[in-house]
């Protein structure tokens, strides 16, 4: 019997060699916090924004991709491995605890993952992988044209 076979079904779209950094929902601070300004009137708009990203917006952060599930009742799915990555941005909320990522793709798309839990740590994950990644070895390498003396 061989080792794959050992360890058992693996989940639909999921690797044998792939670690999950961080697989879970939008930061609570996030909730809580804009349900208590959800007392007003103008907080309102904001409460239910924050409810349905609590409901239905999912993260999955693992060592080969980052999945973002969201959308009505979580039906959207959109996944991006790291050699798509060309810059991450981030902003902190919530006093810091959580904030707000994009990643910006190489054809100029840009993905929006709003209230992520610690945000530092996983921008820091996400950029490390980039590194890691086939095409930023590519993109360090004198191409055609290029100098290998610098």
């Amino acid at each position: 019997m061989t080792a794959a076979e050992q360890s058992g079904p693996v989940a639909p779209g999921a690797s044998i060699n792939e670690e999950v950094f961080y697989e879970g929902g939008p930061a609570r601070g996030d909730l809580i916090t804009n349900l208590l300004f959800g007392l007003t009137l103008i907080g309102i708009p904001f409460a239910v924004a924050a409810l349905v990203r609590a409901l239905w917006l999912r993260f999955r952060i693992t060592s080969r991709r980052v999945e973002v599930s969201g959308g009505w009742l979580g039906r959207d799915r959109t996944q991006v491995v790291y050699s798509q990555i060309r810059e991450v941005r981030s902003a902190p909320r919530g006093l810091g605890f959580w904030g707000d990522m994009v990643l910006v793709l190489n054809d100029g798309m840009k993905l929006e993952m709003r209230a992520v839990p610690r945000y530092r740590e996983t921008e820091a994950f996400i950029q490390q992988r980039m590194a890691a990644s086939p095409s930023a070895k590519a993109a360090n390498k004198p191409g055609f044209g290029g100098s290998a003396a610098a």
